[in-house]
């Protein structure tokens, strides 16, 4: 850089010579002084008291971005070289998602065979294409079933190709255009020209960065204002030529700081989207990714909207949604289906107007390949609009935004309602109390009571409205239990995938849900304790094992022939005899008296009186009964406890053999789970699953306890039984130490 100081001006200079004529050129110098050779010196010229100074600044070695050794034959041409974007250095480090997890113990799998078959020179191949065919399999199962959050977190992928990804694929030539003319330009929106089989485009996107620098550098694919107003710079210049318009859509949203709001972030928005409805070139976007509220609307608003199989498009994201609905961002899945953002859900809505596939694993998994499709959808759709005249496409794409959502005509609003648009929201029921169920059960009880009392048939419909009542609480009692152990949020996704699992008839999941149910179950039982409301549990608990064990022994009662309800008529009037009740009366005094819990600590005369007591009822007993032609039998008391120790070892040999048996306890649950699946109406195929169970189980638990020795001990208590029955008396009375029993004529049975 070379400076002049101007001193008073005498001599030759007055004369007419300029600065320009000593300045000759670069080679010349200064009065035939070379200006390498002045170099930072001073020359002082004292005649013409003149004086240069010269100041030499390294540079560049040229004035152009491209390097001296460029390509001229490289794909996009020179320019391309202006783009900052290259191949990275580097490959993206793999990334496996939550749900890829059972995948990759796949994958390591024939990483060890191949490894152990490098090492010891043998032949896997089949080993290896086996496991190579579960690991497609697998695959496929999984990414042809995945559920909305999942797509969210593909989408998100950080190894996802991006927008210059994408366009760099699919484009013969491209070069990067760059400003909004006020002095900015925004690394998240990348815009440029570029032209596919000879036919010009303006490509504008959202760019977000393959690593952590580059996600730093182009903030994370959230445009600011800048970005917006350079993409609606480009629209302008697209609409002015004539070119058509792509768009890439990949951003969680626009960026929403407090620069970025004082710089009119809703402005720019706003001005793109009037903008794109008035432009008169075809316009094409794709979602290659997320797309955020009105941060990808500002470039989305056109002709065709296609998207990427596993893309989202969405007004808030899942775990916003979840966050301002359900006060946690952990029922992000829930949000995710019922947001229908996935572009299935969304093309169905007529909102996406089509899918473009991607490879099984994702884009991320063949970005070539994807960028191919996504090549033929954009030809293909540019084919179609660009047949249409500028007052066909804007009227195209008036009219694919007109038709979004339902409309119900020919309805009278009320007019308050109408004019305050909001739903009355019916008043709810208050709970009742823990002391107002209580006092309900009382009153239940003494209706019982009364009924015993007087032979009628006791309140059927009160103990079931009661039964109802006490379940309804108690699912309120325990949903609240979940809530406030944070599990209730585990218990809803569980549901989901127990009723698409049952939807799909894919039996193979059913063992790891039923793990997960139980785990869940056992995470559950073990914090129950630590819930606030679990005194008014178990209170509710109690109330509702009292309801149903009256209302059990009611329906037995209900049950029994009118020759049982005869003979415990006779029986209570018995009883009821002065007499007998003041002997046992008496008998419950000395029993009291004596202290001893059971029989074994009574004395011998006690005893006796016991046995004359039950004599004297027996007696009465077989009197009263003389007349309906029954009579009473002796079952020695010794037969009958062999009969209850045998039915006890029975059931605890059941209860071993479901408890050591992982396969009667899986159908166990799945009994369970399709019972309560069914309700109270199931069809006709659930009835057959049921039945189908049913026979399975009792079917295990008789192989299992089929042994000898229990069949022994059974056939020696049979024939005990029957000899003790054979050996009646004559009188037919019954004999001291034996329990009476009621046996029928020829034409009676009483068990």
């Amino acid at each position: 850089m070379a400076s002049v100081l101007h001193p008073p001006v005498t001599g030759n200079l007055v004369s007419g010579t300029s600065a320009s004529d000593l300045l000759q050129s670069s080679s010349n110098g200064v009065s035939g002084v070379p200006l390498r050779a002045l170099g930072r010196a001073r020359l002082g010229m004292s005649k013409r008291e003149f004086v240069i100074i010269a100041k030499v600044r390294k540079g560049k070695k040229h004035d152009y971005p491209w390097p001296d050794n460029a390509d001229e034959n490289v794909k996009g041409g020179v320019l391309s070289h202006l783009s900052p974007f290259k191949p990275l250095k580097e490959k993206p480090k793999p990334v496996t998602l939550d749900f890829e997890k059972p995948l990759m113990d796949l994958q390591k799998k024939i990483i060890d065979v191949q490894k152990m078959a490098n090492e010891t020179g043998l032949d896997f191949t089949e080993q290896i294409i086996s496991l190579e065919n579960k690991y497609q399999q697998a695959l496929k199962d999984l990414y042809t079933h995945l559920t909305p959050i999942q797509r969210v977190n593909i989408a998100r992928h950080p190894n996802r190709p991006t927008c210059l990804d994408h366009i760099f694929n699919i484009t013969e030539k491209f070069v990067e255009l760059h400003g909004d003319r006020a002095g900015y330009d925004d690394p998240a929106i990348v815009t440029g020209l570029g032209s596919i089989n000879g036919r010009s485009y303006m490509f504008i996107g959202q760019q977000k960065g393959r690593n952590t620098k580059e996600n730093i550098m182009r903030n994370f694919g959230m445009p600011t204002p800048h970005g917006y107003r350079k993409a609606l710079r480009m629209m302008y210049y697209a609409d002015h030529h004539g070119f058509p318009i792509v768009t890439f859509i990949d951003t969680p949203g626009a960026y929403a700081d407090l620069k970025s709001e004082e710089l009119g972030q809703g402005e720019a928005i706003a001005h793109n989207l009037r903008t794109m409805f008035g432009l008169k070139v075809p316009i094409v976007s794709i979602v290659m990714g997320e797309g955020g509220s009105g941060g990808a609307l500002a470039i989305g608003c056109c002709n065709k909207m296609l998207m990427l199989e596993n893309a989202v498009f969405y007004v808030a994201s899942p775990e916003a949604c979840a966050a301002i609905l359900w006060k946690t961002a952990k029922a992000s899945p829930k949000a995710a289906e019922k947001l229908k953002i996935t572009a299935t859900e969304l093309t169905k809505l007529q909102i996406s107007d089509g899918i473009i596939p991607e490879p099984l694993g994702g884009a991320h998994a063949d970005p070539y390949w994807t960028s191919q499709q996504i090549k033929a959808a954009i030809v293909e759709s540019m084919d179609e609009l660009l047949k249409m005249d500028k007052e066909e496409l804007l009227k195209h794409r008036m009219l694919k935004y007109r038709k979004l959502g339902g409309f119900q005509e020919g309805i009278p609003q009320d007019p308050i309602k109408k004019a305050h648009m909001k739903k009355r929201t019916e008043p709810s029921t208050p709970r009742p109390g823990n002391l107002e169920l209580e006092s309900e059960v009382e009153k239940l009880k003494e209706q019982i009571l009364k009924a015993k009392e007087s032979s009628a048939a006791p309140p059927d419909l009160g103990m079931n409205e009661m039964i109802e009542k006490l379940k309804n609480e108690i699912d309120y009692e325990y949903s609240e239990a979940a809530k406030s152990l944070g599990l209730s949020d585990k218990f809803v996704v569980l549901q989901e995938e127990f009723t698409k699992a049952r939807n799909s008839k894919d039996q193979l999941i059913q063992p790891a849900l039923l793990d997960k149910l139980q785990e869940l179950k056992d995470e559950f039982n073990q914090k129950l304790h630590t819930a606030p409301n679990y005194k008014s549990l178990e209170t509710k608990l109690d109330m509702l094992k009292e309801v149903s064990t009256a209302k059990s022994i009611s329906e037995k009662n209900k049950g029994a022939s009118p020759l049982q309800l005869e003979i415990q008529k006779k029986y209570k009037e018995i009883l009821d005899q002065p007499a007998i009740k003041q002997k046992l009366e008496a008998l419950k005094a000395e029993i009291k008296n004596t202290g001893s819990s059971g029989i074994e600590g009574l004395d011998q005369d006690l005893k006796e009186k016991i046995g004359q007591v039950r004599k004297d009822i027996e007696s009465e007993l077989a009197d009263a009964l003389e007349p309906l032609g029954l009579r009473l039998n002796k079952v020695p008391v010794p037969v009958k406890e062999k009969v209850d120790e045998l039915n006890k070892e029975s059931i605890k040999i059941i209860e071993d053999v479901i408890s050591t048996s992982s396969d009667l306890k899986r159908k166990i649950e799945l009994l369970k789970i399709e019972v309560a699946i069914s309700g109270k109406t199931p069809s006709t195929e659930s009835k057959s699953k049921i039945q189908a169970l049913e026979q399975e189980i009792k079917q295990g638990v008789e192989k299992a306890i089929s042994s000898s020795a229990l069949k022994e001990k059974f056939e020696r208590l049979k024939a005990e039984i029957a000899e003790v029955t054979s050996s009646e008396g004559k009188d037919g009375s019954v004999l001291p130490g034996s329990t009476p029993e009621i046996n029928y004529e020829a034409n009676r049975s009483y068990s």
